[in-house]
């Protein structure tokens, strides 16, 4: 996989996991995410060793970021996309949706999977949609507050 940076309104967007600073990716997940509050660090860099992941910096802080959990041939889902609330409102969760989704080798993913409470109207513009056939999935769900418990 090749990464991607651009700039975008003096904020620096990469694909490069060596440029991601999992300290602050870390800390806004497990304190600010209502999906993972209190996930370990070590869950945390896991994760990102085994996605694809993009993020964005600036002044030298990461202040956004999303991953997609894939095979990078069939199937990816998109987790733990978050962009600091003092940062929002500058186009960025839009700018990280247009490069990540679209790099030749996710548009030629079979299915692209997300959840969340909040966004479907950012997640629209990107032809997401309603599960087809929602009768067909399934899950297991650990606690939903496993991480938290563990404290």
């Amino acid at each position: 996989m090749n990464t991607i940076t651009v700039e975008h309104n003096g904020y620096v967007i990469t694909t490069d996991k060596s440029e991601m600073i999992i300290a602050d990716i870390h800390k806004w997940l497990s304190e600010e995410a209502y999906w993972c509050k209190g996930i370990p660090y070590e869950t945390v860099f896991n994760a990102i060793a085994n996605s694809h992941c993009i993020g964005v910096q600036y002044e030298g802080k990461q202040i956004a970021f999303a991953r997609l959990v894939t095979d990078f041939a069939t199937f990816g889902y998109l987790a733990d996309v978050y962009v600091q609330k003092s940062h929002r409102g500058k186009g960025l969760s839009k700018k990280m949706m247009e490069v990540l989704l679209g790099q030749a080798w996710v548009k030629g993913l079979r299915r692209v999977m997300l959840s969340t409470i909040s966004a479907h109207e950012l997640y629209r513009k990107y032809d997401f949609k309603e599960c087809r056939y929602p009768d067909r999935l399934m899950e297991i769900l650990k606690s939903p507050d496993m991480y938290s418990d563990i404290h």
